[in-house]
């Protein structure tokens, strides 16, 4: 589900074995500076901390409702532009607080016109967030670890160790930095200040937005991070400020069995389960954390997940990989499992993606339909989903910072050619 390698383990900050829970670190990353960054925090964290600072209450409560407003609802950076503010208040909050975003290392561009960012934190850890553009949607697909722990063979991103969770003003940052990319907050924001104001279609409209859906499918595994996701999830579903709809949100999860249902209960948003696999032997291989929690068991919590049903079905996704889990009797396996616990569900076939040092193989194009054609037949949506942003390392199981691809001696000659060219 692809950052930076870890120079050190921290003291603080174990790194957990393959099918460890990993612990909750700090919910904000300190700042050199000093000042605290309010990105990722809901209008209670918002008014503790201006109490904190010495804030009356009643003063607090204000202030934070019309921070949170400017913040989420106008993608807002700077204080000097929240208008409603007395000119004081406003230099009072810029010497103690910051409206962060992710710093871009990198930014992409696909040939089919996906987007890939290259984000650092500001501890200097690195991970990655994609943007897919389709005729009647747009798609982030969002990062909620620096790395993973799960190992699955077929993903790039499990090739690399987990460094930290990612902190909600880290997660909801990605989605802001986003809306800034694609020029989408209302007119009059500082974000979109240098836009070209003739271009409409660059511009928020209510219903007219290019990014419509997140899928929590990036870097590392949701439910490990959850109350983080948890958090800034909450932060980007409210209806005051980004107001996301919990129908156009996807939490995607290799199998946390213990937390699935909290997921459900807590955030309530669609879930997609990362199956792979149909029997012990395979699944094991490529998701390892089949060896904890198996596939009975992980089905059965698909089957008790609150709020699914028909309307809401579950999304199974389903790496496609030559002579491993791609033949017709695996297909007919995915269906009588499915149909046996009586799973609202649909299925994403998903062809593997190749990257660097990878053994396993797509698998052909005629296996793909006929696995699919296999699944409809047994009556359940089997879409095969096309692979996006392949000539850039961003589709599905290729995320893995450039930052660890590429050698020191490569980046430094990027970061001097890139001054160069700035003069």
């Amino acid at each position: 589900m692809g950052a930076v390698m870890q120079s050190a383990a921290s003291p603080l900050m174990p790194i957990p074995g393959p099918l460890d829970p990993v612990p909750v670190p700090r919910a904000v990353t300190p700042r050199e500076d000093g000042r605290s960054d309010l990105m990722g925090l809901s209008r209670p964290q918002i008014k503790a901390m201006f109490e904190e600072a010495g804030l009356d209450a009643k003063a607090a409560k204000l202030r934070s409702k019309q921070v949170f407003h400017w913040l989420y609802h106008r993608g807002v950076t700077d204080f000097d532009a929240m208008t409603d503010l007395a000119k004081p208040m406003r230099g009072w909050m810029a010497e103690r607080f910051v409206v962060g975003r992710p710093q871009v290392v990198e930014a992409q561009v696909s040939s089919d016109g996906t987007r890939k960012w290259l984000l650092r934190s500001d501890d200097g850890q690195d991970y990655e967030m994609v943007f897919i553009p389709d005729a009647d949607r747009g798609t982030l697909c969002v990062s909620s670890q620096v790395g993973c722990t799960l190992n699955c063979s077929f993903c790039h991103t499990g090739t690399m160790r987990l460094v930290r969770n990612l902190t909600p003003g880290e997660i909801v940052g990605q989605v802001m930095l986003a809306r800034d990319a694609l020029g989408e907050w209302p007119r009059g924001n500082m974000a979109s200040a240098n836009d070209d104001e003739s271009d409409e279609a660059s511009h928020y409209t209510p219903d007219g937005r290019m990014l419509t859906n997140i899928v929590m499918m990036g870097m590392g595994e949701p439910l490990y991070n959850f109350d983080h996701v948890r958090d800034a999830l909450r932060v980007v579903m409210d209806g005051d400020g980004l107001a996301l709809s919990k129908r156009r949100i996807t939490l995607s999860t290799s199998g946390v069995i213990p937390m699935m249902a909290r997921a459900g209960e807590e955030i309530g948003v669609n879930l997609a389960v990362s199956l792979h696999g149909v029997t012990k032997e395979v699944r094991d291989e490529l998701v390892p954390l089949n060896r904890k929690f198996g596939i009975d068991e992980l089905l059965a919590a698909c089957a008790a997940y609150p709020g699914a049903n028909n309307a809401r079905r579950i999304t199974f996704e389903y790496v496609m990989i030559r002579d491993k889990n791609d033949s017709d009797e695996d297909a007919r396996e995915l269906v009588r499992l499915l149909r046996h616990y009586k799973l609202p569900a649909k299925v994403n076939l998903i062809p593997f993606n190749p990257w660097p040092g990878t053994d396993y193989e797509c698998s052909t194009p005629e296996r793909i339909r006929r696995f699919s054609d296999i699944v409809f037949e047994g009556g359940i949506s089997a879409p095969v989903r096309t692979p996006r942003g392949r000539d850039i390392m961003a589709a599905c199981g290729q995320l893995k910072s450039a930052s660890e691809k590429k050698s020191k001696a490569e980046m430094k000659r990027l970061a001097d050619e890139k001054q160069a060219a700035l003069g």
